[in-house]
């Protein structure tokens, strides 16, 4: 087995694309990262395995190899990963198991997709104000949790209109990790 730097990263991964030490420890602390934001941790070790591939996907075999765990495991992971929109499943012709890959936007569409939490936490929390009145403690509160969900609901989008015209200019045009010419809709 031999063993290569990345040349963007400086990882270090094996020629038969299974992660090293170094990459498996990295895979345990970004998965840590996204189940103390709420994924769960099965789905977010598995996110996580995937991110670390070089071609960004794997199959079920080779996830539960990595992860040293049951399919059932990785099987509850990848249904929860796809209903979010964060993994999708492929197959190429001919072949008889299925791959799963991560979605390069899937972060772009979970924060598009937000207006709709964030509204429904505006809704409620101008409920809640009408209640309790603004003049109340409680009520200033809630009236400020719906300005916050307000705000936010406005900004994200040109939020994520500026991440496209960002993400479309070469890196070294932007002086950030643009992908060139890939926008996201």
């Amino acid at each position: 087995m031999t063993e290569r730097a990345d040349d963007e990263s400086g990882m270090i991964e094996r020629a038969d694309n299974a992660p090293t030490a170094d990459a498996l420890r990295f895979l345990e602390r970004f998965a840590v990262i996204m189940s103390d934001s709420g994924y769960p941790r099965m789905a977010a070790r598995v996110l996580a395995a995937l991110l670390i591939a070089d071609d960004g996907r794997r199959t079920a075999a080779e996830l539960a190899d990595v992860l040293q765990v049951g399919p059932s495991a990785v099987s509850g992971a990848v249904k929860y990963l796809m209903r979010v929109g964060m993994v999708a499943r492929e197959r190429a012709p001919g072949e008889r198991r299925d791959h799963y890959r991560v979605d390069q936007t899937a972060w772009y569409k979970a924060a598009a997709s937000s207006d709709e939490v964030f509204r429904r936490f505006e809704e409620g929390a101008r409920d809640g104000a009408e209640v309790l009145g603004t003049d109340t403690p409680a009520g200033a509160r809630m009236d400020e949790t719906r300005r916050f969900f307000a705000f936010l609901r406005s900004e994200v989008p040109q939020l994520l209109h500026k991440w496209n015209e960002l993400n479309a200019q070469p890196a070294e045009q932007s002086g950030s990790p643009g992908r060139g010419a890939r926008s996201v809709r």
